[in-house]
């Protein structure tokens, strides 16, 4: 992966209350940073903190945001399946955000 300034990335993040928020960004550190600090998302303020638990690069904006309305459309345990999956190989990854 080619982890540029101009990359863009979907993410998910759990909540406290163990729900899933699905987003696209081109900084991660700093959405989940801003998720965590009441500044982003409506739906994450209230559901404080939330941790990073997927990540993936999208060639572009546009695959960036097809990909979440994509991965927004699934059922949860789909979406559990996927961050499962994903922690099992990326434990190491995530602790760079």
């Amino acid at each position: 992966m080619n982890h540029t300034s101009a990359s863009w990335f979907v993410y998910m993040v759990r909540c406290s209350d163990g729900t899933l928020y699905t987003g696209a960004t081109t900084d991660v550190k700093r959405r989940v940073l801003a998720h965590n600090t009441g500044r982003g998302a409506r739906y994450t303020r209230s559901r404080l903190p939330v941790s990073l638990v997927y990540l993936e690069e999208a060639q572009d904006r546009s695959d960036a945001l097809r990909r979440e309305a994509a991965i927004k459309r699934f059922h949860r345990p789909d979406k559990e399946d996927l961050v499962c999956e994903f922690l099992s190989k990326q434990r190491t990854f995530l602790k760079r955000f």
